[in-house]
């Protein structure tokens, strides 16, 4: 009872965190917007200058929803692969569907490619397909080559196609050098285009996605045992590890298909959070979810304001944070071992 009165703490203390920087980063940008008048739109009211209500609709409320539905959905996608790998440095992307998707993407804006009658773009569409084929060409060459589909057989594949995937990418830039600069960008991780569309489809994918891992924290717990000890106890290890990696990719692409590759959020959120909380993915699970939108929210308001008004790839901000925090646990891991 106690253990799930601490859980249900840290949960309301965590939706209470990413509201107030989900807030903050409404506000705050190339232009200072006063909470009253934030406040007053998000509510409705009137009072508000006109161009103060258009920066706030059309830009901001979308760009700061979208932003802190892809942190959560790496994030809880992060802590799930963590789980089932027993891997504290396995994230979403490790099945290289974050490349897939990469790459997809970097083809529509090579080859011009044009979707008219769909209500995506067609980069969006082309980084979608490519996750999921990505997916299951790397479940397909596992299966084939052991049929239990056993961790170390689909990291190691997942590995190599990232870096085969990576190869491709480096020549689709090299030959279409002209959109250099925009693939590059995209792949660094951007959300300043971000709509309430866009915001729909995350938002409805992480409402799926995440019922379906939280659905399954008791078999990541499970996991955290060993596959034999989890297969002794009832646990069907195949389909819950193909349900969870299925689950993972398709939000790993999903977010990647809108903002590009953000590194880190995956990794380090639920990383920390496991070691402040411990392992049980009943609590950690949850918490993964709005620590990933906090932590990108914030990484994406410093991509905003640090040299404004230029803005940064928040990917680039990710990565320089994420390998910091990495640095740093690993520093203090190694001091209380010894």
């Amino acid at each position: 009872m106690r253990h799930k009165t601490h859980s249900i703490l840290i949960i309301a203390g965590l939706t209470a965190l990413t509201g107030a920087v989900a807030l903050l980063c409404i506000s705050l940008g190339s232009v200072t917007i006063p909470f009253r008048d934030t406040l007053a739109v998000l509510f409705g009211r009137s009072g508000v200058a006109e161009n103060t209500r258009r920066i706030l609709l059309s830009y901001r409320i979308p760009r700061v929803l979208c932003v802190m539905l892809s942190g959560a959905a790496l994030s809880v996608s992060g802590c799930a692969m963590q789980g089932l790998l027993r891997n504290p440095l396995a994230d979403g992307s490790t099945l290289g569907v974050s490349s897939g998707a990469a790459l997809g993407a970097a083809l529509s804006i090579a080859l011009g490619i044009r979707f008219p009658r769909l209500p995506f773009s067609a980069t969006m569409v082309m980084a979608a397909g490519f996750a999921f084929l990505t997916l299951l060409i790397v479940l397909t060459l596992a299966y084939r080559l052991d049929r239990s589909l056993s961790t170390q057989t689909i990291i190691l594949l997942g590995i190599i196609f990232s870096m085969f995937i990576s190869s491709i990418l480096t020549l689709v830039v090299t030959v279409f050098s002209q959109h250099l600069k925009q693939i590059t960008f995209w792949t660094m991780g951007s959300l300043s285009g971000s709509s309430m569309k866009n915001a729909a489809v995350l938002g409805i994918s992480l409402l799926i996605g995440a019922a379906v891992l939280l659905r399954h924290a008791p078999e990541l717990n499970a996991f955290a045992l060993g596959e034999d000890n989890a297969r002794s106890i009832g646990v069907p290890v195949t389909r819950t590890r193909l349900v969870i990696l299925i689950t993972v990719s398709i939000l790993v692409g999903i977010c990647v298909s809108i903002g590009g590759q953000v590194a880190f959020v995956g990794l380090v959120t639920p990383h920390m959070l496991r070691l402040l909380l411990g392992p049980n993915h009943r609590t950690l699970l949850p918490s993964s979810l709005f620590g990933g939108a906090v932590f990108l929210m914030l990484c994406d308001l410093a991509a905003r304001v640090l040299f404004r008004p230029v803005e940064l790839p928040v990917g680039a901000v990710t990565s320089i944070i994420g390998a910091a925090l990495f640095i740093y646990l690993f520093y203090e891991t190694g001091r209380r071992r010894s």
